[in-house]
């Protein structure tokens, strides 16, 4: 079975978005093992300069780039990466599945995801050039990683 570690800076704090995700988390264990770790974002004032962003996101790269797994395939959710059809993040996710054995998605906070942490990856991966919030994305990432694994195991979810 898959090994999925799903690293996200921030936590969810709407009831909704908590109630989706778990749905989500919930069908999953069906197909994957799924650890999901939540990093604390890092503070920047109301109206950061960009230097203080940028700080922000390196400080958030050293405890994310810890977090991941020795051998893992790492995918950086990032506005920049490749977009894929279900089908094909499908393959591509189950060619991960069959020489990594872990999986290591990762979602940056507001401010996004240090450059040191997008390199490190083995993709970048962006699900649509629409910006979302990233704790919509986490809902979003789990959909998409739920119908991937659908699609590979050949089940009806996938229309």
């Amino acid at each position: 079975m898959l090994n999925v570690k799903l690293l996200c800076v921030g936590n969810l704090k709407e009831a909704y978005l908590k109630e989706a995700a778990t749905e989500y988390i919930k069908r999953l264990s069906g197909f994957c093992r799924l650890e999901l770790i939540e990093l604390k974002e890092h503070k920047v004032p109301d109206d950061p300069s960009p230097s203080e962003i940028d700080a922000a996101l390196e400080e958030e790269a050293g405890r994310l780039l810890a977090a991941i797994p020795p051998r893992a395939a790492k995918i950086a959710l990032c506005v920049e990466g490749k977009q894929f059809s279900s089908e094909a993040l499908a393959k591509k996710l189950d060619g991960f599945a069959a020489t990594h054995g872990t999986v290591c998605l990762i979602i940056g906070s507001s401010h996004g995801l240090a450059n040191s942490v997008k390199s490190s990856c083995d993709l970048r991966l962006s699900v649509s050039e629409l910006t979302f919030p990233h704790q919509l994305m986490r809902v979003l990432l789990l959909e998409v990683l739920y119908r991937c694994l659908n699609i590979s195991r050949g089940t009806r979810y996938h229309k």
